[in-house]
């Protein structure tokens, strides 16, 4: 007896895979508007839950998937993403122990004696940017020094909102210039262009937008009224009174620094720093784990409550400044929980759309508007977007851009390199710029500040794809040979 056929899969329509999408940002903007700055908390989860139903059950029964297929890709889409899961949690550990071992204060404290007020947003995004290219990582930069530096912005009178984003716009130039970062290695690898020529091709859209970048920060700088200065004198001594502030805790960043220019893994790294903080904790910071642990009494159990503490739960010092207070708070590992939960469920559903071909479908839309060099760029940045938008992973924006893209550019006759920097252009640096996406959840989480609070500031990444395009239509080192 023969065995029924199994149908085939049937490829969605536009309108069938922007369904789920549709569904998601109008539950997510309504979310937002209900919760506020709590959506994180379960709303945005539950809404991405529900948008991976409603894709997987048109999966199943219009487009003839199997649910087989659809959560095999999603425990793939998981399991790519375990790397980052753990990282978030040391940074968790990492932030708390930096914090309350005095090494963050400290930052914090010599910062205010030394970093001038009109040039502070230029010097916080040239930090970040030099930071960035050596460790080849956006999120160590902004879990170190970040921190840091919004600590120096506060007190010095900035908005968080600026500080972040030129915390943020730093730390991404770097992130996509650098020779250690993965999105960097990845971008040139999946369009199968060397890694140095698609670094050396990305100087000719990364510096002119770095560019604008300073020069907006330096008007902002400087056009922003002076901060009064018996508040950073307040805050000064009020660092000095809640910590002891010494030269030594600064062998923390630099045994850190070391370790990253070995091109120790990060996981490796951010454990080791995390560990050596602790225990620099309880060296110099005895009160402070005194008092975090709810102990009277200073036997060795309230030190050790007070630093295992400090790794895993939130912790609150009382300085006497109500403004520093909330400044020298730490959430460490259970405050990544969140974002974690978060990540995992839009993983669910990028697996989702992926799975059942909606988001082939969707992408396919732009091939339509490549017409010549110009259509082909913004077409192609336009899909960063829209993938980074829909998967809420830069990864897996940068390969499927680049796997979409790479033969039209080659039949063309245009380089790879010039798709490998459309797609960084496009991916890399907005990735942060989405709330829902891992950049933007991480980074908003590790800062403390949330993602539409530092959008408008973030100015290197919202410039990028457009000088992308802007590069294009000059036509600016862009070679198109004859395809016969």
């Amino acid at each position: 007896m023969n065995k029924p056929m199994a149908e085939k899969p049937r490829t969605p329509s536009i309108a069938i895979s922007l369904l789920p999408v549709v569904t998601l940002v109008i539950m997510l903007a309504v979310a937002i508007y209900i919760f506020r700055g709590d959506s994180l908390g379960g709303a945005s989860q539950i809404v991405l839950l529900i948008a991976t139903s409603i894709c997987s059950l048109i999966a199943v029964f219009h487009c003839k998937i199997k649910w087989e297929d659809i959560e095999g890709q999603i425990a793939r889409n998981i399991y790519g993403i375990a790397p980052s899961v753990i990282i978030l949690l040391l940074i968790g550990t990492l932030s708390g122990s930096w914090m309350v071992s005095g090494i963050v204060p400290s930052l914090i404290y010599y910062g205010l004696q030394v970093m001038q007020t009109d040039f502070f947003l230029v010097a916080c995004c040239l930090l970040c940017s030099i930071v960035s290219v050596m460790t080849g990582s956006s999120w160590t930069t902004i879990a170190t020094i970040g921190i840091a530096l919004i600590g120096i912005g506060e007190a010095q009178g900035f908005s968080t909102g600026w500080v972040a984003g030129a915390i943020i716009s730093g730390a991404y130039f770097g992130d996509k210039m650098s020779p250690l970062s993965d999105t960097t290695v990845l971008a040139a690898s999946v369009t199968d262009t060397p890694l140095f020529t698609h670094i050396r091709y990305m100087l000719y859209t990364t510096v002119p937008s770095m560019i604008v970048t300073l020069i907006v920060f330096s008007i902002a700088g400087f056009s922003r009224e002076t901060a009064d200065a018996s508040q950073i004198a307040a805050f000064s001594e009020a660092l000095k009174g809640s910590f002891h502030i010494t030269p030594w805790l600064m062998i923390v960043p630099i045994v850190t620094g070391i370790m990253i220019a070995k091109k120790t893994p990060s996981i490796v790294v951010l454990f080791a720093s995390s560990i050596l903080a602790g225990i620099f904790a309880l060296i110099f910071q005895p009160n402070a784990l005194l008092e975090i642990s709810g102990i009277t009494d200073s036997g060795i159990i309230a030190y050790i409550k007070g630093l295992l503490m400090t790794f895993y739960d939130s912790t609150q010092i009382q300085t006497g400044n109500e403004a520093l207070n909330s400044l020298v708070s730490t959430r460490g590992m259970a405050g990544m929980m969140n974002t974690i939960w978060l990540i995992i469920c839009a993983m669910c559903f990028g697996g989702a759309m992926s799975a059942s071909g909606m988001l082939e479908s969707i992408t396919r839309i732009f091939l339509h508007f490549m017409r010549g060099r110009t259509s082909m760029v913004a077409s192609t940045v336009v899909s960063g977007l829209s993938l980074n938008i829909c998967t809420a992973d830069q990864f897996i924006a940068i390969i499927l851009n680049s796997e979409m893209f790479k033969e039209v550019y080659k039949q063309r006759g245009f380089e790879s390199r010039l798709l490998s920097r459309t797609t960084e252009d496009s991916v890399t640096v907005t990735s942060v710029l989405i709330p829902w996406t891992t950049c933007g959840m991480t980074q908003s989480t590790i800062l403390g500040v949330s993602t539409w609070t530092y959008f408008p500031y973030c100015v290197f990444n919202i410039v990028s794809p457009f000088m992308s395009i802007l590069i294009a239509a000059t036509g600016y080192k862009i070679v198109q040979k004859t395809v016969k």
